[in-house]
Parts: structure tokens; C-alpha cells; sequence
């Protein structure tokens, strides 16, 4: 189970008309992939995508994606919410895994896995289901250490030092419990866990008939199963994904907010990615497309200049010059522009003469000739969305004022 129902508010405006798994990433992917991947990869084939909030291009996505052979019963599919509990949404992803309670009715599982559908990284879901199995936990959380300052952003894991056993569970807790011996570091949760059925069926309902509840699997179900002894913990550090190497092995980032999403992407253009997308043995699936190959050609002031980006299929590149950037589908640099440090998504154009830094740029945006983004801080501000690290947004479909870009060319 697969919960995709995020508002992703943190990410506006790319939030704005997609829930947050839909959100594209990498060039050519979406948020989603990358949890729906580990599981097919990891031989995992029966798979349900809980959607709620602006989910028609995540429908849309996961319907023309992941098609799976039937003959062996293999399925991924969306499933909406329903309000089988009466007229009203999810309260919280506790109750989305309680809603949907009759699909186990259908499957008849052992064990239910269940994966958020918006970070970057690789997992090896049989691994972590063999551990949990071992353990004989009712609900096992799979961990990754993280710096202690980001313990108010992350449910954070206090462990049996003795055993996989969880001691106690802090969410968002700016106090909490350091890994002993690594003052430094927490045990975080990384947002996927998977449950012994029973187990499961008996907390969510209990969950459902408390009152006082949040529905929330990390504020509500985790610690009642802590107080229990049936919480268990897997150490991301104890999975080894095929094809993975020693730069980019163990990475995860959870990318909630505009400067987490850019920073995301500046770990892929790196010389030597801290995470890379070509892991042959363990590959990250989308949608195909069928564009044509990017193209580099010489502008008539002369050639493209390109290092250190990662430029996708239908990319046209006439004279421009990249430098540490994502572009995306059907994106076109012209003579003399310049982008570095961008994250350009499909069919961005940028005109003749146009500079673009530090920005993500959503959808059919076209930069007029000469215009400038990114080198002067207080007219971005007025101008544009800007994050806390000031990287510059600029929403799907933007049109830029002509009289405004007069006024920059000038």
C-alpha cells in the first residue's frame, strides 16, 4: 500500500494543480517512482496507490506507467478515496490504511507493506520484510541516521540497544534521543513500514474507534504499538541494493519543501552524484516517451556550452550554455542564453540572451529573450516566489509580463 494522498503545500506552487507523488523529478520521472520501483524490484507485485488530493495527473501517471502482466495477477492501481466510513476524506494516514481495510479482505495477506510515495532513494523491500519476519515484530519501521539538529523534522527512533526492539518513538521532537556512542545522530524514520496483517487490523481499527486520535500512523499508531513491545526498527545501513556504489549507496532525501526538492536535483549533477540514476541493477521505472534524442548544435555566435547537467529526451540546446542543471522533456536553450543551477521542467524555453540561476521552473514557461532571473535578489523577491535558501519557483504555465521583460532587457 502505497500512500500517495499528500497535499505537499511545503512545495508550492509546484503543488499547485498535482498532489505532491506526482511531482516530476529527475528529467523524466515522478516522485512516485521511486517507491513503486523498489517494490517491483524487490519482487513485490500486488500494489495499491492511495490517492486523494489533486490526483488526476497522478491517476493519469500510474495508469499509463505501470502496467503489469495480469496473467500472473500482477496489478498496480490507484484507488481514490472512497468514504466507506461516511461522507468525509482521510484524517490522516492511519485512517487512508483504515478506509481501505477491505482490500485485505481481498488479498488475504501475511504481511502489508506500506511505502510513502514522495522521497529519493533505493531500498531493497525483501530485505526489510526478511528482518521483519525474524524479529516476529507487529510492525517493523525502516531507519535512517540523520544529523540530531534535524530531529524536530522527522519521527525519531529510540532503540533496544540489545535487540531491533523500539523503545520509544519521538515525532518531531527537537530533544530526542541521540544514537548512543553518536551524540550526532538520530535514528529517523524514513516513512515505510511493514505489518504483521493481524497486527494491523487490530491497531487501525482500534485506531478508528479512539476519539482522541490524529489518525497519524508516526503521532498514533507507532507509539501504542511501542508501549506494547511489538515495534521493531530496520537500520537502512543493513540494506545493500544490487548495483549500488560507495558514493551513492544508502542515500534518501525527503523532499517536502522547495529547497529540499532543488537540492535533490544538485546531488544528481554532481561529478560524482550522491545519488545516481543509472543503476542498471536496480532502475528506477517511468513513463516512456516518445520524444526525440536531445540535440546540441552551435549557435551562430558559437557553440553550446554544457558541464555537469542532465539533459532529457527533446532537449535542443542551439549556442546556450548549462551548467549544473536538470532540464527536462522538450526544453529548448537559444543562442547566448545562459542557465546553472536550475531545474527546468517539460517544454521550458529559455529566449536568446536569457539568464536563469537557482530556479525551478515548472511547465510550459517561456523566458523571454534576454530577460533575467536569479542574479538580483530584491527584484526576484517582488517579482517571484522565493524559497528560504533563495532558490526562485515559478509555477506551471507562468506567463511573463512583456512590459516586465522590456523593463529587464533595458
Amino acid at each position: 500500500m502505497v500512500l500517495a494522498g499528500g497535499e505537499g503545500k511545503r512545495l508550492m506552487p509546484l503543488t499547485a494543480d498535482r498532489a505532491k507523488p506526482a511531482v516530476p523529478f529527475g528529467g523524466k520521472y515522478r516522485l512516485i517512482d521511486f517507491a513503486i520501483s523498489n517494490l517491483v524490484n524487490g519482487g513485490f507485485r500486488h500494489i495499491v496507490v492511495l490517492t486523494q488530493y489533486k490526483s488526476h495527473s497522478l491517476d493519469v501517471h500510474v495508469s499509463m506507467t505501470w502496467q503489469l502482466s495480469t496473467i500472473l495477477g500482477n496489478y498496480i492501481t490507484t484507488v481514490p478515496a472512497q468514504m466507506r466510513k461516511g461522507p468525509r476524506w482521510y484524517t490522516g494516514s492511519a485512517d487512508a490504511l483504515f478506509q481501505n481495510m477491505n482490500l485485505l479482505d481481498d488479498e488475504q495477506p501475511e504481511h502489508v507493506i506500506v511505502f510513502g510515495a514522495d522521497h529519493i532513494y533505493r531500498l531493497d523491500p525483501r530485505q526489510m520484510l526478511n528482518a521483519h519476519i525474524e524479529s516476529g515484530a507487529g510492525v517493523t519501521v525502516a531507519a535512517i541516521r540523520l544529523p540530531a539538529n534535524e530531529s524536530d523534522q522527522f519521527g525519531t527512533i529510540e532503540k533496544d540497544p540489545n535487540s531491533s526492539r523500539i523503545l520509544g518513538f519521538h515525532e518531531k521532537n527537537p530533544n530526542a534521543p541521540t544514537i548512543p556512542g553518536h551524540p550526532d545522530q538520530i535514528l529517523a524514520s524514513m516513512g515505510n513500514y511493514i505489518f504483521d496483517a493481524g497486527v494491523f487490523r487490530e491497531i487501525m481499527t482500534a485506531d478508528s474507534d479512539d476519539p482522541s486520535s490524529n489518525h497519524d500512523i508516526g503521532g498514533d499508531i507507532l507509539p501504542k504499538l511501542v508501549a506494547t513491545g511489538d515495534a521493531h526498527v530496520y537500520d537502512y545501513i543493513d540494506n545493500i541494493v544490487p548495483g549500488e556504489t560507495g558514493s551513492d549507496d544508502h542515500y534518501w532525501r525527503d523532499v517536502g519543501t522547495l529547497d529540499s526538492y532543488y537540492d535533490a536535483h544538485m546531488d544528481l549533477v554532481a561529478p560524482l552524484p550522491a545519488f545516481s540514476l543509472y543503476n542498471r541493477e536496480w532502475p528506477i521505472f517511468t513513463r516512456g516517451t516518445n520524444e526525440p534524442p536531445a540535440k546540441i548544435a552551435d549557435g551562430p555566435r558559437g557553440p553550446s556550452v554544457i558541464s555537469n547537467s542532465v539533459l532529457t529526451s527533446g532537449v535542443i540546446v542551439v549556442g546556450g550554455r548549462i551548467s549544473g542543471s536538470v532540464l527536462s522533456h522538450g526544453c529548448r536553450v537559444d543562442t547566448d542564453a545562459e542557465v546553472t543551477d536550475s531545474v527546468l521542467l517539460d517544454n521550458v524555453v529559455v529566449g536568446e540572451g536569457a539568464r536563469v540561476n537557482r530556479c525551478i521552473i515548472d511547465k510550459n514557461v517561456v523566458i523571454p529573450p534576454g530577460f533575467d532571473i536569479g542574479h538580483h535578489p530584491d527584484q526576484d523577491a517582488e517579482r517571484f516566489l522565493v524559497s528560504p535558501n533563495g532558490v526562485i519557483a515559478i509555477p506551471k504555465g507562468y506567463r511573463i509580463d512583456q512590459a516586465l521583460a522590456a523593463a529587464t532587457r533595458s
